[in-house]
């Protein structure tokens, strides 16, 4: 019995490690890092609150744009595009919070008037 040789037309070259591409990513990950440690740190000394609420939703756009400006390269493209992508985002919280806020008016309001 022989042993042929098969070969399906795919070549598995191994590309050249690239430092400058490493330092980045690691630079990235020290980055997300430091952010997340501040977060956890606020948790256990910080009483829950308002702030603390806006802290961490302040913290966490800053990593969410961070991550999609470097992971989607949304870094490095037209002005226009990054903002075609921000500005929905910030309308939608903006809604959210509005009804959040005007909830807490309604909920309020029937408290005062039913007891």
């Amino acid at each position: 019995m022989g042993h042929a040789s098969h070969h399906s037309g795919h070549s598995a070259e191994v590309q050249p490690r690239d430092p400058a591409k490493i330092k980045h990513l690691l630079k990235v990950t020290l980055i997300l890092a430091v952010l997340t440690a501040i977060e956890f740190v606020l948790a256990f000394t910080v009483s829950r609150g308002p702030i603390l609420t806006t802290i961490f939703v302040l913290m966490t756009f800053a990593k969410t744009f961070y991550i999609v400006g470097e992971f989607m390269h949304l870094k490095y493209e037209v002005k226009l595009l990054i903002w075609a992508i921000a500005l929905p985002v910030l309308f939608i919280v903006w809604l959210i919070l509005a009804m959040l806020i005007e909830a807490d008016y309604v909920h309020a309001a029937i408290e005062y008037i039913f007891g």
